[in-house]
């Protein structure tokens, strides 16, 4: 028995996915995913997801930020700026998750490395 895990002589069961895609898993809702890993346990500690999971935060509200931004341009400017903002941000989540799920690691400009300070 062992006093552990409570178990005859089996070892606690180690994450249920892989770190490449909990660190994919991050971005695919941004700010909600991101949220959710952080306060899962077997992935609050591991430091690859944890940058993953602070990275999609801050870029969630980098568009949030921006969006805002440009609806307060004007109608005229606005309707010109958000397809091409949306289409940078379509580009950014897929190489985001690309990236992530090869086991590679994209820093962004000041959301990288904040997110790095706090992995």
């Amino acid at each position: 028995m062992c006093p552990h895990c409570a178990a005859s002589g089996e070892r606690p069961a180690g994450p249920a996915i892989d770190d490449n895609i909990a660190s994919a898993l991050c971005y695919l809702l941004l700010g909600v995913t991101g949220t959710l890993l952080l306060l899962l346990e077997p992935y609050r500690h591991n430091r690859r997801v944890r940058f993953h999971a602070f990275q999609a935060i801050f870029v969630n509200l980098a568009i949030i930020v921006v969006w805002f931004a440009i609806s307060l341009l004007g109608r005229n400017m606005a309707l010109l700026i958000s397809p091409v903002f949306l289409l940078v941000v379509l580009v950014l989540w897929v190489v985001l998750i690309w990236t992530a799920w090869q086991n590679e690691r994209i820093v962004l400009p000041l959301i990288g490395h904040m997110a790095e300070k706090q992995a």
